[in-house]
């Protein structure tokens, strides 16, 4: 009897260390599994504030060039000389070689007013490059804002195409997501890319959620015949789409991740507007 009690202590003994290091493991997957979350966290607090100091970079600078716009203007008033009436060579509000000495690859910036879409764009040679970098060339989950390998980089091309993910905190495409409701739709439809040559006004036209759709990154095409025939296709699924009664000459794709169906994606197209619009 004593040794069948001294055998069942042992057992119990041996299950309490068993139970012990199980709870030992889970306490450490569990304080691993919030680190990672943390760090995860602090990586794209730390992209976010990049771009945050990107955004307000440009708008000092474009203050201080609309003062010194101001003051040249001051100084030849009044002159007597004649002047031949020219256009003024377009002066863009990003000052894109201050960008350029950051990241090479920027060719744009996105500004949605209204949302917080307010990025420069970015093109590398693949689609890879910047999904999980920021453009300061850091690792981060929220990646950049970049335009499709295959789009023109001067987004004069018959599709220009930007990524950008859906991130948790509201930043990078997140808002593009909310323009699968009609009022949000309507809302902001009207937003800007500049470029270092212009500034494109852009309306959006239609938005909906789609499996992963190479058509979708469609940038070549035959004729303009085709382009236009593709322009409908792209435009018609949204039940409130605004499809233009003029040939459209250039398309503009913004996708992001949509978790409507497995490897889904929210499509916003826009076209050129008029400035007066």
């Amino acid at each position: 009897m004593r040794e069948e009690k001294k055998m069942s202590e042992k057992k119990k003994q041996g299950r309490g260390r068993i139970h012990k290091i199980i709870l030992v493991i889970l306490v450490c997957v569990m304080l691993a599994s919030g680190l990672w979350v943390l760090g995860d966290y602090v990586r794209d607090w730390k992209a976010q504030r990049e771009y945050e100091k990107l955004a307000q970079l440009v708008k000092e600078e474009t203050t201080a060039a609309a003062e010194e716009t101001t003051d040249r203007e001051e100084e030849t008033e009044g002159t007597e000389e004649s002047i031949e009436e020219t256009e003024p060579p377009y002066v863009s509000p990003i000052n894109f070689e201050e960008l350029a000495e950051i990241n090479p690859d920027v060719v744009g910036w996105i500004k949605i007013p209204g949302t917080n879409v307010d990025y420069p764009i970015v093109q590398a040679a693949d689609n890879d490059m910047y999904l999980h970098k920021s453009f300061e060339g850091e690792e981060t989950a929220a990646g950049s804002i970049f335009l499709d390998f295959e789009s023109q980089s001067d987004m004069r091309g018959y599709n220009s195409i930007l990524y950008g993910h859906n991130m948790r905190n509201g930043s990078m495409f997140k808002d593009i997501v909310r323009y699968k409701e009609e009022e949000y739709f309507k809302e902001h439809q009207y937003f800007e890319i500049y470029t270092p040559t212009e500034t494109i006004h852009l309306k959006a036209v239609s938005c909906y959620y789609i499996k992963n759709d190479p058509m979708v990154r469609k940038t070549r095409f035959k004729t303009d015949e085709s382009f236009q025939a593709f322009v409908q296709a792209m435009l018609k699924p949204c039940e409130y789409a605004q499809i233009p009664e003029e040939p459209v000459k250039n398309l503009y794709t913004l996708v992001t991740c949509s978790y409507e169906v497995d490897d889904g994606r929210t499509v916003l197209f826009a076209v050129e507007a008029d400035e007066k619009e």
